[in-house]
């Protein structure tokens, strides 16, 4: 009998959380698909493996087996997996980096350009994840490393070395009636409606419409984007405000959109990620000291 690991993956975070609604955000899938996924395996084992209630999912004493078992198997087959595709960027001299939109800066072609100069016959091979995938590609191993922004759930499965701290921003349709403010207290933003991320990051995007600073307050959600071109469109339409890096000011503008500084909101950060079997790899761990060599001074 062959099982996809992608069932056991979703088994062991279903077991480990206990409970469907986390589980679904620490695997940035929707709640439905998970609890498809889950009677589908338990369809092919031909055994129940959680109990449901409104407390949450109990394992079985079947579930409780596979839940000992299983992360040594996912561990095994994900190192097997990163191992063969290290030697394969050796063998081809390039280095897979991942990047949110929001997490490159002024910086980064100076890191790849130090990258390159240190290693002669490597390529650096940019790849940009969605905001579904807030950490950069790393999740499924689609990439080595990544530029990533601070903070996204599962980061503490990686290593990470924080590059730069700055404000959060909000950005505005240009005939807001706050556009001509310099500052603003999120307090009046609180009921205005947002421009936020598809659901499936979870608190990540959570985070970006600071459900932590509303005192209560519900979110109203204006349109929801997964790309840069996208949420700029939504803000300048009109269709809802939105937090952001204040480097954004920068990086995207546009006409009809303007950015302004909002008091009351933490700040974000940007750092460069791996995952921790990959300590060893002489490659990645030149591409960090390129990354902490040039980090931006702002």
């Amino acid at each position: 009998m062959d099982v996809d690991t992608r069932l056991l993956r979703y088994f062991v975070a279903v077991a480990a959380e206990g409970n469907l609604t986390r589980a679904a955000h620490r695997l940035l899938v929707s709640q439905p698909a998970l609890t498809k996924q889950i009677k589908q395996l338990e369809a092919l084992l031909g055994v129940t493996l959680f109990v449901r209630s409104r407390a949450g999912m109990a394992l079985t004493e079947p579930g409780r087996t596979l839940a000992q078992r299983a992360p040594a198997v996912l561990a095994a087959v994900d190192e097997a997996v990163r191992g063969t595709k290290g030697t394969a960027s050796r063998v081809a001299r390039v280095l897979r980096v991942g990047f949110l939109p929001s997490a490159t800066n002024e910086a980064t072609s100076h890191i790849v350009a130090a990258f390159t100069d240190r290693r002669p016959g490597w390529r650096v091979e940019m790849r940009q994840a969605s905001w579904s995938d807030p950490s950069g590609g790393l999740a499924g191993g689609e990439v080595n490393v990544a530029l990533v922004r601070l903070p996204f759930p599962g980061q503490d499965r990686l290593r990470i070395e924080v590059l730069l701290t700055e404000p959060r921003c909000v950005a505005l349709p240009s005939a807001h009636p706050f556009a001509n403010r310099d500052r603003i207290a999120f307090r009046e933003l609180r009921d205005e409606p947002f421009v936020a991320a598809r659901p499936e990051p979870g608190w990540w995007r959570d985070y970006w419409l600071a459900t932590d600073e509303r005192e209560g307050h519900p979110v109203r959600v204006g349109a929801v984007t997964d790309q840069p071109d996208e949420w700029l469109n939504a803000v300048a339409n009109g269709y809802g405000i939105a937090l952001a890096p204040a480097s954004a000011a920068c990086f995207y503008a546009r006409p009809g959109v303007v950015y302004r500084a909002v008091l009351g909101v933490s700040p974000t950060q940007i750092g460069v990620a791996w995952t921790p079997s990959a300590d060893g790899d002489p490659a990645i761990r030149d591409f960090i000291r390129c990354c902490m060599d040039n980090r931006p001074l702002h």
